[in-house]
């Protein structure tokens, strides 16, 4: 895994400063801390910083073909590298290096735009063709490696991370309400908007063309489900059970694969212990394990993680973490994650790619990905009770039940949406996103409403694929998840963004290409069996797992959310960034009905909606708060904020530079 920055001038061949592209490198240097290069000719400019995997002495990068025609500069891995390679070979081409960098200039030789259907992988990558003076940006299908972008003065900007944008001292952080909004809504930014304005994120499974000054955006995957009975279904579900079994050991198998020591990350739960299980199997060895334990600050389950390892041989190390820790490390976490975040367990995940960073570890698998696939949320377990009552009563009194929750709540400045507001149905989301939106009326300011005006955040989530209306109800809420929550949140809180701020690369055998076309394409009653989730996978985990580890019910891994900031432990900067001065400075919100909702906390029954959806709005406006404070401009509490590098003349002088 890396870093890469870099830029393309729309307007003709002007020659990007070497200087400002090494600013843009120097501010994603934990991305990549073992080497940094440069490769600028007139009209492009491509920058690397490297975290060194693969073919540790010759993996450098930016690299080129044999005439020095075709540049790239890559993030990630391409896990069927050995066998491309071998194809690659085949075909005649010359390979300098062992590294799956290289790859990258054949099969465009070989495919152009589309050598991302032979990329498989986790990845984002800006290639150059100088003969055609075309530039390619392209991310990875599910989302799994960051990729933004923006336009200014003539020349396409683009980093794994907004820091390299904001560090070239060409774009100004300034906030986009819409983003914010888009938190308030969906827990995230969870579509091409981030929570900068004018800077983008290329989307999963698309990438950018820029010719002759023009960029284009093209979509080359999407995930698909089979039409509403037509999925596989056997009398005997044995046989898609063992190949699942096959799929997953290969998908592990595939991400050990490294020229540095590999370890995982467990929580005692069934995804990540059936992950372990699998790397021993493969290596006939003990993998290190890591994991975290809650002390007051939600469901500690040290006890099962510790049985896991126990049970696989593997060395455990344990992250403790409490609410008083938590907060501690939040500005880090909102630092890292450039937006504000819901979910204050992301910041027990950054301690924990810290603590493997500091045993000299580089790689961690971990079980990401099976709830998406495999329907292991609550939500979707509701969705089916819901469905359960429209078939009974129809819809009218599920909705009548939501807006009185909503008006209670809101009053008559409640938000409600269509009722099929994504993509045209009502996935199981939805619910749960309108819910939360009812904290709007109350706690944004005027000044908020008038710069949203009549903008849906829903007219962002660009869900228009025309099948979806064709799927089972439960793909329709899988594929949202997908979309939504598991880019735009799990892998920027809790995922890439956070391991790699201690340069470590986390990699997910849940979001193989082959698990999730099978997972797909099975039927739901494999995935949520009445109301066990995850049911297939339970019958692999019985093949691998003890028997008490396979049967255990799903614990969401979270942490306390307003109780982090709002309960007697919370850290100074709280108050400081809830204070009436700090929020009119923003303007995001109304100081009184903030103040209000902070009191009401205390005294709220645990059970009500009104105490569930403020404790998550409180926690996105502290959070959000937070990030203002961090990234546009300070002055609202005494944490420091985010600084571009400063680059030394010497490294200028040292950067690898080659000419057209």
């Amino acid at each position: 895994m890396c870093g890469i920055a870099g830029a393309v001038d729309l307007r003709g061949s002007r020659e990007f400063s070497t200087r400002r592209l090494l600013a843009m490198t120097a501010a994603i240097a934990h991305r990549g801390p073992d080497d940094e290069q440069v490769h600028i000719e007139p009209g492009v400019a491509l920058g690397t910083r490297r975290l060194s995997i693969i073919d540790l002495e010759g993996g450098r990068q930016p690299l080129a073909n044999e005439d020095g025609s075709i540049w790239v500069a890559f993030n990630g891995e391409l896990f069927e590298y050995p066998e491309l390679r071998q194809d690659l070979l085949a075909r005649g081409h010359r390979l300098a290096t062992r590294c799956d960098t290289e790859a990258w200039v054949h099969l465009y030789e070989d495919l152009r735009e589309g050598m991302f259907a032979r990329a498989r992988g986790q990845f984002a990558v800006s290639l150059w063709d100088r003969t055609s003076r075309t530039l390619i940006l392209g991310r990875d299908r599910v989302g799994i490696c960051p990729l933004h972008y923006t336009e200014v003065d003539g020349w396409l900007l683009w980093g794994s991370e907004i820091k390299a944008l904001l560090a070239s001292a060409m774009v100004r952080a300034k906030p986009d309400v819409r983003g914010i909004d888009h938190l308030f809504t969906f827990f995230c930014a969870g579509t091409t908007r981030t929570f900068f304005e004018g800077i983008h994120s290329l989307p999963p499974g698309h990438f950018l063309k820029v010719r002759d000054g023009r960029v284009t955006k093209h979509k080359y995957w999407d995930l698909d489900f089979p039409d509403a009975g037509q999925e596989r279904r056997l009398a005997d579900p044995a046989p898609l059970v063992n190949e699942l079994q096959a799929l997953l050991q290969q998908a592990v198998e595939r991400r050990l694969r490294s020229d540095v020591p590999v370890v995982t990350y467990i929580s005692g739960g069934l995804d990540s212990t059936v992950v372990l299980g699998l790397c021993g199997r493969h290596r006939g060895e003990r993998i290190p394990a890591f994991t975290i334990g809650f002390e007051g600050a939600g469901p500690d389950e040290r006890v099962h993680s510790t049985e896991a390892a126990r049970v696989m041989g593997s060395p455990l190390t344990t992250v403790i973490m409490d609410k008083s820790k938590i907060g501690a490390t939040f500005p880090e976490l909102v630092r890292a994650a450039e937006g504000p975040v819901l979910d204050t367990s992301c910041a027990a995940l950054l301690r924990l790619a810290r603590a493997v960073h500091q045993q000299g570890y580089k790689v961690a698998l971990t079980g990401e990905g099976a709830d998406e696939a495999l329907a292991g949320y609550v939500w979707y377990k509701t969705q089916k009770f819901r469905d359960g009552v429209y078939r009974t009563v129809g819809r009218s009194a599920p909705r009548l039940l939501r807006n009185l929750v909503a008006r209670s709540v809101a009053g008559r400045r409640m938000v409600i949406p269509p009722e099929q507001a994504i993509g045209g149905v009502r996935p199981a989301q939805q619910d749960l996103y309108e819910m939360i939106s009812q904290s709007k009326p109350i706690l944004y300011s005027e000044a908020m409403w008038q710069q949203l005006g009549d903008h849906s955040p829903y007219s962002d989530l660009d869900i228009t694929t025309d099948r979806m209306s064709r799927w089972h109800p439960l793909n329709q809420s899988l594929y949202v998840g997908y979309k939504v929550m598991l880019a735009g949140l799990l892998m920027i809180s809790k995922g890439d963004r956070i391991a790699m701020n201690a340069s470590v690369e986390t990699r997910y055998p849940y979001l193989d290409d082959d698990v999730i076309a099978f997972c797909a394409g099975i039927a739901p009653e494999y995935k949520l069996h009445g109301m066990t989730e995850k049911w297939i996978l339970r019958q692999v985990a019985k093949k691998i797992l003890p028997k008490q580890i396979a049967n255990r019910p799903k614990t969401m891994f979270r942490a306390s959310l307003a109780q982090t900031f709002l309960g007697p432990q919370r850290p100074a900067w709280v108050d400081q960034l809830l204070s009436p001065e700090s929020l009119c400075a923003t303007g995001y919100f109304n100081v009184a009905s903030v103040l209000k909702q902070r009191s009401l906390q205390t005294v709220l029954p645990r059970l009500t909606p009104a105490r569930f959806i403020f404790d998550v709005a409180l926690t996105c406006v502290a959070s959000t708060q937070l990030w203002h404070h961090i990234y546009c401009g300070g002055g609202l509490c005494d944490l420091p904020t985010w600084k571009p590098p400063v680059v030394e003349t010497t490294a200028v002088g040292d950067a690898m530079t080659s000419g057209a």
